[in-house]
């Protein structure tokens, strides 16, 4: 099959898509990390296993139903590991999210630089409004 008729089959799949090749680099750890194992799909942190038996590799059947729902879309299309398809609303949630972490970041670093010593209740503020813009990007999740 050729790029082109594969490209063909993904804009049928899917209207607004992105497709990326992600460096070796950057994938993200799909085993142990300091936190413990995490789940394979959700990369939420595994919790702590006892006893014999294979090691969990998701954190519920859910994750690992859209694992198999993605595995066997990419396996439709031919995408490698290293390659990712995602719907461009999905994508633009994303870059919403983390521009408005980043606008937060920069207030209270602007806000820092201007007051070299806050108290309590302005530090408090500051943290507060990053977790406020931080929320956000803690509930995306990204489905197949």
């Amino acid at each position: 099959m050729t790029s082109t008729s594969v490209s063909q089959i993904i804009l049928k799949i899917c209207h607004n898509i992105v497709m990326t090749k992600l460096p070796g680099a950057q994938q993200w750890q799909r085993t142990a990390t300091p936190d413990g194992p995490r789940c394979k799909w959700c990369r939420r942190v595994l919790p702590e296993q006892f006893g014999p038996g294979r090691p969990r590799a998701y954190c519920s059947q859910p994750c690992r139903q859209w694992d198999w729902v993605a595995r066997q879309r990419a396996r439709e299309v031919q995408l490698s590991d290293e390659q990712l398809v995602m719907a461009r609303a999905e994508l633009n949630d994303v870059h919403d999210a983390m521009y408005v972490l980043s606008c937060a970041v920069q207030d209270v670093q602007r806000d820092l630089a201007a007051n070299k010593q806050p108290n309590a209740k302005e530090l408090k503020d500051m943290l507060q409004w990053i977790l406020e813009c931080a929320e956000p990007i803690g509930s995306l999740r990204l489905r197949p």
